[in-house]
């Protein structure tokens, strides 16, 4: 069973592995190693000004994520689902419930690599538009940004 909820330090650790193991998977297409190399002081960083999400499954963290609201623009970066658990719609949910944590911003912002169709497809169902290409980001990895516009509340 999947559950979504906020990491504690503990998950530290296994958000680091999911990470490499997930990022790893683009190894000889980009240099990954901003990714897969990535330190617990790194995270821990992150966790002071950052909310950091987990998906479990069966009590085993299986993914996470980490957002930030910056002017009123939800910015998501390094969702990350195991290779093991992938396609059961892990990554689709920790995009749901960030949506849920982020219900009073104006814009939702992800980036991809351009080569990971499996993401640009989960984001395009999901109803985030392509909005930018950045060329020759992080160790020359081309990305493709998209952008969600929550309807206001009624």
């Amino acid at each position: 069973m999947l559950t979504i909820r906020r990491a504690r330090e503990q998950d530290l650790p296994d958000i680091l592995k999911i990470q490499a193991e997930a990022f790893g998977e683009y190894e000889g297409t980009y240099e990954t190693a901003a990714w897969t190399k990535e330190t617990l002081e790194n995270v821990k960083l992150d966790a002071k000004d950052k909310v950091i999400l987990v998906a479990e499954w069966d009590g085993a963290v299986v993914g996470s994520v980490r957002f930030w609201n910056a002017g009123g623009v939800c910015v998501i970066r390094l969702l990350s689902v195991s290779p093991a658990h992938q396609g059961r719609g892990i990554g689709r949910a920790l995009m749901r419930e960030i949506e849920k944590y982020s219900a009073d911003a104006h814009k939702l912002y992800v980036c991809t690599m351009l080569r990971a169709s499996r993401n640009i497809a989960m984001f395009l169902n999901l109803g985030y538009r392509p909005e930018s290409l950045l060329p020759d980001q992080y160790h020359h990895a081309h990305l493709i940004c998209f952008s969600k516009y929550p309807k206001p509340a009624s």
